[in-house]
């Protein structure tokens, strides 16, 4: 069992800077994928960011490319989201994830149904 609880949401103006943290207990992260994802009123949960057990630089969306960036650490078993140049359409509940499974990570890391365990979420919210 994986306990996951996010942090670091709020409200910013548009082009400031948040940077969000998954905290967990139960396992440690280095055996998982994880990921980010967001979802917004009214919308289907998305994929924001991924990375892979193994680490690298992380996978991302199109939509925040070069604004946002996933990072872990391991020895504090944690999993970080930077989020630059905020944008209103970036507002919405974040959530992590983590996946234990292995294999499969380069074709499935977008995919909702990947991932075994979520946190509650934390909300950020872009102001024009």
């Amino acid at each position: 069992q994986v306990q996951l609880v996010e942090s670091g949401g709020g409200l910013v103006q548009a082009g400031g800077s948040l940077r969000l943290s998954c905290a967990a207990s139960g396992r440690t992260l280095s055996s998982a994928d994880m990921g980010w994802f967001r979802q917004a009123p009214g919308k289907e949960r998305e994929f924001v960011a991924a990375m892979s057990r193994s680490g690298g630089s992380g996978d991302y969306a199109d939509s925040v490319k070069g604004r946002f960036t996933i990072s872990r650490d391991n020895a504090k078993n944690t999993v970080a989201l930077q989020m630059n140049s905020l944008k209103p359409e970036d507002t919405a509940v974040y959530y992590c994830a983590a996946a234990l499974a292995m294999g499969g990570y380069y074709m499935y890391y977008e995919k909702v149904g990947r991932y075994d365990y979520w946190g509650q979420g934390t909300q950020v919210t872009v102001s024009s």
